[in-house]
Protein backbone atom coordinates (compact mmCIF):
# COMPACT_ATOMS: atom_id res chain seq x y z
CA UNK A 1 0.00 0.00 0.00
CA UNK A 2 1.44 3.33 -1.01
CA UNK A 3 1.57 6.31 1.31
CA UNK A 4 -1.15 8.12 -0.66
CA UNK A 5 -3.56 5.21 -0.43
CA UNK A 6 -2.81 4.79 3.26
CA UNK A 7 -3.48 8.48 3.91
CA UNK A 8 -6.77 8.28 2.03
CA UNK A 9 -7.87 5.22 4.04
CA UNK A 10 -6.87 6.82 7.32
CA UNK A 11 -8.70 10.01 6.33
CA UNK A 12 -11.85 8.04 5.57
CA UNK A 13 -11.63 6.18 8.87
CA UNK A 14 -11.12 9.45 10.77
CA UNK A 15 -14.04 11.06 8.97
CA UNK A 16 -16.24 8.05 9.76
CA UNK A 17 -15.27 8.13 13.43
CA UNK A 18 -15.89 11.90 13.63
CA UNK A 19 -19.29 11.55 11.95
CA UNK A 20 -20.25 8.71 14.31
CA UNK A 21 -19.18 10.67 17.39
CA UNK A 22 -21.06 13.73 16.14
CA UNK A 23 -24.19 11.66 15.54
CA UNK A 24 -23.93 10.07 18.99
CA UNK A 25 -23.45 13.49 20.61
CA UNK A 26 -26.43 14.98 18.78
CA UNK A 27 -28.57 11.97 19.65
CA UNK A 28 -27.57 12.21 23.31
CA UNK A 29 -28.37 15.92 23.46
CA UNK A 30 -31.67 15.40 21.65
CA UNK A 31 -32.68 12.61 24.02
CA UNK A 32 -31.69 14.65 27.07
CA UNK A 33 -33.72 17.58 25.79
CA UNK A 34 -36.69 15.29 25.15
CA UNK A 35 -36.48 13.73 28.64
CA UNK A 36 -36.43 17.17 30.23
CA UNK A 37 -39.47 18.20 28.20
CA UNK A 38 -41.28 14.98 29.09
CA UNK A 39 -40.49 15.49 32.79
CA UNK A 40 -41.74 19.07 32.76
CA UNK A 41 -45.02 18.14 31.09
CA UNK A 42 -45.37 14.81 32.89
CA UNK A 43 -45.56 13.00 29.55
CA UNK A 44 -43.26 9.97 29.30
CA UNK A 45 -43.32 7.81 26.18
CA UNK A 46 -46.77 6.45 25.27
CA UNK A 47 -48.45 8.14 28.26
CA UNK A 48 -51.99 9.51 28.18
CA UNK A 49 -53.15 13.09 28.77
CA UNK A 50 -56.42 14.99 28.92
CA UNK A 51 -57.35 18.16 27.04
CA UNK A 52 -60.32 19.61 28.92
CA UNK A 53 -62.35 22.24 27.05
CA UNK A 54 -65.65 24.10 27.25
CA UNK A 55 -68.82 22.69 25.83
CA UNK A 56 -70.82 25.23 23.82
CA UNK A 57 -74.07 26.00 25.56
CA UNK A 58 -75.92 25.86 22.24
CA UNK A 59 -76.38 22.10 22.22
CA UNK A 60 -75.28 18.72 23.51
CA UNK A 61 -72.51 18.27 20.96
CA UNK A 62 -68.91 19.11 21.85
CA UNK A 63 -68.29 22.33 19.95
CA UNK A 64 -65.36 24.57 20.84
CA UNK A 65 -64.72 28.25 20.18
CA UNK A 66 -62.24 29.09 17.42
CA UNK A 67 -59.46 30.41 19.64
CA UNK A 68 -59.84 27.45 22.00
CA UNK A 69 -59.42 25.15 18.99
CA UNK A 70 -56.14 26.93 18.24
CA UNK A 71 -55.16 26.43 21.88
CA UNK A 72 -55.86 22.71 21.58
CA UNK A 73 -53.68 22.56 18.46
CA UNK A 74 -50.78 24.12 20.38
CA UNK A 75 -51.22 21.59 23.18
CA UNK A 76 -51.62 18.64 20.81
CA UNK A 77 -48.27 19.51 19.22
CA UNK A 78 -46.63 19.48 22.66
CA UNK A 79 -48.12 16.08 23.48
CA UNK A 80 -47.04 14.65 20.13
CA UNK A 81 -43.48 15.96 20.55
CA UNK A 82 -43.32 14.08 23.87
CA UNK A 83 -44.32 10.81 22.15
CA UNK A 84 -47.52 10.77 24.20
CA UNK A 85 -51.25 10.64 23.45
CA UNK A 86 -54.11 13.02 24.19
CA UNK A 87 -57.86 12.76 24.65
CA UNK A 88 -60.19 15.74 24.27
CA UNK A 89 -63.00 15.78 26.82
CA UNK A 90 -65.71 18.29 27.70
CA UNK A 91 -65.41 20.10 31.00
CA UNK A 92 -68.59 18.53 32.39
CA UNK A 93 -67.56 14.97 31.61
CA UNK A 94 -64.04 14.96 33.11
CA UNK A 95 -65.16 13.55 36.45
CA UNK A 96 -61.93 12.29 37.96
CA UNK A 97 -59.17 13.40 40.25
CA UNK A 98 -55.81 14.67 39.09
CA UNK A 99 -52.35 13.19 39.22
CA UNK A 100 -52.89 10.01 37.21
CA UNK A 101 -52.67 11.70 33.82
CA UNK A 102 -51.33 15.06 32.74
CA UNK A 103 -54.22 17.45 32.27
CA UNK A 104 -54.45 20.62 30.19
CA UNK A 105 -57.54 22.59 31.21
CA UNK A 106 -58.56 25.46 28.93
CA UNK A 107 -61.12 28.19 29.65
CA UNK A 108 -62.38 30.42 32.44
CA UNK A 109 -64.45 29.21 35.41
CA UNK A 110 -67.61 30.84 34.06
CA UNK A 111 -67.77 28.37 31.17
CA UNK A 112 -65.54 25.53 32.36
CA UNK A 113 -66.81 23.61 35.36
CA UNK A 114 -63.54 21.70 35.67
CA UNK A 115 -61.58 24.95 35.78
CA UNK A 116 -63.89 26.31 38.47
CA UNK A 117 -63.23 23.23 40.61
CA UNK A 118 -59.46 23.54 40.15
CA UNK A 119 -59.55 27.23 41.06
CA UNK A 120 -61.39 26.55 44.31
CA UNK A 121 -59.24 23.62 45.44
CA UNK A 122 -55.82 24.55 44.02
CA UNK A 123 -55.84 28.36 43.70
CA UNK A 124 -57.88 29.68 46.64
CA UNK A 125 -56.09 33.04 46.51
CA UNK A 126 -57.61 33.96 43.16
CA UNK A 127 -61.18 34.97 42.46
CA UNK A 128 -62.66 35.49 39.03
CA UNK A 129 -65.74 37.62 38.56
CA UNK A 130 -68.18 35.33 36.73
CA UNK A 131 -71.14 37.71 36.92
CA UNK A 132 -72.99 37.45 33.58
CA UNK A 133 -74.28 41.01 33.86
CA UNK A 134 -72.26 43.69 32.01
CA UNK A 135 -70.06 45.85 34.19
CA UNK A 136 -66.47 47.09 34.63
CA UNK A 137 -65.56 44.13 36.85
CA UNK A 138 -67.01 41.42 34.64
CA UNK A 139 -64.31 38.79 34.10
CA UNK A 140 -61.87 40.63 36.41
CA UNK A 141 -59.21 38.71 38.36
CA UNK A 142 -58.83 39.36 42.07
CA UNK A 143 -55.36 38.19 43.15
CA UNK A 144 -54.62 39.11 46.72
CA UNK A 145 -55.32 42.82 47.00
CA UNK A 146 -54.88 43.47 43.27
CA UNK A 147 -57.67 43.54 40.69
CA UNK A 148 -57.09 43.06 36.97
CA UNK A 149 -59.91 44.16 34.68
CA UNK A 150 -60.33 43.21 31.07
CA UNK A 151 -60.24 45.76 28.26
CA UNK A 152 -61.30 43.71 25.21
CA UNK A 153 -58.92 44.05 22.31
CA UNK A 154 -56.48 46.21 24.27
CA UNK A 155 -55.48 44.66 27.59
CA UNK A 156 -56.53 41.18 28.68
CA UNK A 157 -55.19 38.80 31.30
CA UNK A 158 -54.73 35.07 31.55
CA UNK A 159 -53.42 32.73 34.24
CA UNK A 160 -50.90 30.09 33.24
CA UNK A 161 -50.36 27.52 35.97
CA UNK A 162 -48.51 24.25 36.39
CA UNK A 163 -49.76 22.50 39.52
CA UNK A 164 -48.73 19.24 41.13
CA UNK A 165 -49.90 17.18 44.08
CA UNK A 166 -46.75 18.14 45.97
CA UNK A 167 -43.61 16.33 47.17
CA UNK A 168 -45.66 13.67 48.97
CA UNK A 169 -46.46 12.13 45.58
CA UNK A 170 -43.52 12.72 43.20
CA UNK A 171 -45.03 10.41 40.58
CA UNK A 172 -48.19 12.50 40.23
CA UNK A 173 -48.70 14.08 36.83
CA UNK A 174 -49.17 17.87 36.64
CA UNK A 175 -52.25 19.90 35.80
CA UNK A 176 -51.79 22.86 33.45
CA UNK A 177 -54.40 25.62 33.67
CA UNK A 178 -55.05 28.24 31.00
CA UNK A 179 -57.62 30.51 32.61
CA UNK A 180 -58.19 33.55 30.43
CA UNK A 181 -60.60 36.45 30.49
CA UNK A 182 -61.38 35.88 26.78
CA UNK A 183 -60.85 32.88 24.44
CA UNK A 184 -57.97 34.58 22.62
CA UNK A 185 -56.06 34.79 25.91
CA UNK A 186 -56.32 31.01 26.33
CA UNK A 187 -54.63 30.61 22.97
CA UNK A 188 -52.01 33.19 23.95
CA UNK A 189 -51.17 31.27 27.14
CA UNK A 190 -50.80 27.92 25.36
CA UNK A 191 -48.59 29.53 22.71
CA UNK A 192 -46.49 31.15 25.42
CA UNK A 193 -46.05 27.77 27.12
CA UNK A 194 -45.10 26.07 23.85
CA UNK A 195 -42.48 28.74 23.10
CA UNK A 196 -41.01 29.18 26.57
CA UNK A 197 -41.35 25.80 28.30
CA UNK A 198 -37.57 25.32 28.40
CA UNK A 199 -37.04 28.62 30.21
CA UNK A 200 -39.92 27.88 32.57
CA UNK A 201 -38.46 24.44 33.33
CA UNK A 202 -35.05 25.97 34.10
CA UNK A 203 -36.59 28.56 36.39
CA UNK A 204 -39.24 26.50 38.19
CA UNK A 205 -38.04 22.94 37.68
CA UNK A 206 -40.87 20.43 37.89
CA UNK A 207 -42.63 22.27 40.71
CA UNK A 208 -45.86 24.27 40.80
CA UNK A 209 -46.04 27.83 39.52
CA UNK A 210 -48.73 30.36 38.63
CA UNK A 211 -48.01 33.19 36.21
CA UNK A 212 -50.21 36.16 35.40
CA UNK A 213 -49.81 37.05 31.73
CA UNK A 214 -51.06 40.12 29.91
CA UNK A 215 -52.10 39.92 26.26
CA UNK A 216 -51.35 43.30 24.70
CA UNK A 217 -53.53 44.79 21.96
CA UNK A 218 -54.96 41.50 20.75
CA UNK A 219 -57.15 43.43 18.33
CA UNK A 220 -54.04 44.22 16.30
CA UNK A 221 -51.51 41.54 17.28
CA UNK A 222 -53.73 38.58 18.09
CA UNK A 223 -52.31 36.18 20.70
CA UNK A 224 -48.64 36.85 19.90
CA UNK A 225 -47.72 39.79 22.15
CA UNK A 226 -47.68 38.54 25.74
CA UNK A 227 -46.07 40.08 28.81
CA UNK A 228 -45.42 38.41 32.15
CA UNK A 229 -47.06 40.61 34.77
CA UNK A 230 -46.04 38.66 37.85
CA UNK A 231 -45.31 35.29 39.38
CA UNK A 232 -48.31 34.97 41.72
CA UNK A 233 -47.69 31.42 42.96
CA UNK A 234 -47.59 32.21 46.68
CA UNK A 235 -50.54 34.59 46.56
CA UNK A 236 -52.63 32.22 44.45
CA UNK A 237 -52.15 29.29 46.81
CA UNK A 238 -52.94 31.29 49.97
CA UNK A 239 -56.66 31.76 50.70
CA UNK A 240 -58.04 35.25 50.26
CA UNK A 241 -59.11 36.95 53.51
CA UNK A 242 -62.83 36.77 54.04
CA UNK A 243 -64.69 39.98 53.29
CA UNK A 244 -65.93 41.62 56.52
CA UNK A 245 -69.64 41.31 57.20
CA UNK A 246 -71.86 44.26 58.12
CA UNK A 247 -71.67 43.17 61.73
CA UNK A 248 -67.90 42.95 61.57
CA UNK A 249 -67.63 46.44 60.06
CA UNK A 250 -69.98 47.86 62.68
CA UNK A 251 -67.94 46.26 65.47
CA UNK A 252 -64.73 47.62 63.94
CA UNK A 253 -66.20 51.13 63.82
CA UNK A 254 -67.44 50.86 67.41
CA UNK A 255 -64.02 49.72 68.59
CA UNK A 256 -62.44 52.61 66.70
CA UNK A 257 -64.80 55.09 68.34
Amino acid sequence: MTDDVRNIVLGLIAAGISASLGWLARTYLWRRKLRRKQAFFGLPDNSESLLVVNRDAGGPELTVKRHDVFALLELSAIVKDCNAHSQVVAHDTAQQGFGERTEFCVGGPASNRRMAAHMVSLLPGIRVNTDPEPGPDRGAFQIGSERYRVEPGRSEYVLLARLTAGPANPEARPVFLFCGQLPITNQAATRYLARHHERLARKHGNTSFVLLLKVVNSGAYGPDVVEVVADVTKTAQAPLPAAPTNGGRAAHRAKKD
